[in-house]
């Protein structure tokens, strides 16, 4: 199997590349530096029609392959990590749609996120239930053409931005994961955001609390049959995580080429950094592993594309995520190291990529949970 990229995906990634130098680097520092939307950026993403990219085409999409939307998360969050979620979470918040829901759904919904009209959120995490999905608390009960919705979500990406939540909930607690739904919630229906998170990294991606008063949710809003909740859960993060892997990628990618460029121009003992051999042995190790980083993402965005013949998605999302997520932020902090006392400081945006890499190893499930993903699969 090979994983060459195709003339088009080279093309593509060249034309992003640049984009990304010109659109969205400039803003990546004050965003973060201040912690609000980046809204610029978004609005040029928006622009070179990149919000379509990965939706169907039938419904105002370019379909692109999962290879092509690695290549997008990655040149993103080389420029801004922040930028590249927010690409990325609508779809998350998509998925479901466009994999169990309805006709009517997808027409109402899928064209005007393509477009960029509005953003949609995934709403599985809450306070007492991130990686333990099946304890939920948050309930949606029937009633007549209706579902009422009470509880709240945690970690939420782009709380309050977004003008939709996919929601996940239990329409009957006893039988745990079986019991739970999925949702299609529009702000409007009286979602309330009451906090929101000061972050280590992706300062410029809000994080914040989903609150669910008595919200009623027709039930033509329902995704799914009731009790598919967990189902459709699972099987729209295994679609999702290789591009989270992407993401970290990208991170590593940005690490390697400002430390390289620093190393060439700082002088220490009468020449440049960059003469001295650890130095560069460091640099060597960090372009080592980001490159079978990216390698397995591909890998497992190919695996995607061909419909997964061999019904290994799961172990390749969990390690493709897992090892490109651990490798940003290997990579990231020994850039720091190269870049010594500068690397510190906040006038270097090395210490902002560190901040960034740590996350791609906790969201869409940790990396210890994807290792437990991974064992039993081999195990099996």
């Amino acid at each position: 199997m090979s994983f060459d990229l195709t003339s088009e995906q080279r093309a593509f990634r060249e034309v992003l590349r640049s984009f990304v130098d010109e659109r969205i680097s400039p803003h990546a520092s004050y965003y973060d530096r201040e912690q609000i939307f980046p809204q610029k950026s978004f609005d040029a993403c928006v622009e070179m029609e990149l919000p379509a990219l990965a939706l169907p085409e039938a419904y105002g999409g370019a379909g692109a392959d999962m290879v092509t939307q690695a290549i997008m998360a990655e040149e993103l969050a080389r420029g801004c990590a922040s930028t590249s979620v927010t690409m990325l979470f609508s779809k998350l918040g998509m998925l479901p749609v466009m994999n169990f829901g309805s006709e009517s759904l997808k027409k109402e919904y899928l064209p005007r996120i393509a477009s960029g009209e509005i953003q949609a959120s995934y709403c599985l995490s809450e306070a007492d239930a991130g990686s333990d999905v099946a304890s939920m608390r948050c309930r949606a009960l029937r009633d007549g053409d209706d579902y009422v919705l009470n509880g709240s979500k945690y970690w939420i990406t782009n709380a309050g931005i977004s003008d939709t939540y996919t929601v996940f909930a239990s329409t009957n607690p006893e039988a745990r994961s079986h019991g739970i739904s999925c949702f299609l919630v529009e702000k409007a229906m009286g979602v309330e955001f009451p906090k929101h998170e000061d972050k280590l990294g992706l300062r410029a991606s809000p994080t914040g609390e989903v609150v669910f008063h008595d919200v009623r949710v027709p039930a033509t809003h329902r995704i799914g049959a009731e009790g598919e909740g967990f189902k459709i859960a699972m099987h729209t993060l295994d679609r999702s995580r290789p591009t989270i892997g992407a993401q970290a990628v990208g991170i590593a990618q940005a690490s390697i080429d400002y430390a390289g460029s620093y190393m060439k121009e700082r002088k220490a003992f009468g020449a440049p950094i960059a003469q001295l051999q650890g130095l560069r042995f460091m640099l060597a190790d960090m372009a080592i592993r980001t490159e079978a980083a990216r390698a397995l993402v591909y890998r497992a965005c190919a695996t995607i594309d061909e419909g997964d013949p061999e019904g290994q998605l799961t172990y390749l999302g969990a390690a493709a995520k897992s090892f490109a997520s651990d490798t940003a932020m290997s990579v990231a902090t020994d850039a720091v190291q190269l870049l010594g006392g500068y690397g510190f400081t906040k006038d270097f945006p090395v210490e902002r990529f560190m901040r960034d890499a740590k996350i791609t190893q906790i969201y869409e499930g940790t990396n210890q949970v994807q290792r437990v993903v991974i064992s039993k699969y081999l195990l099996k």
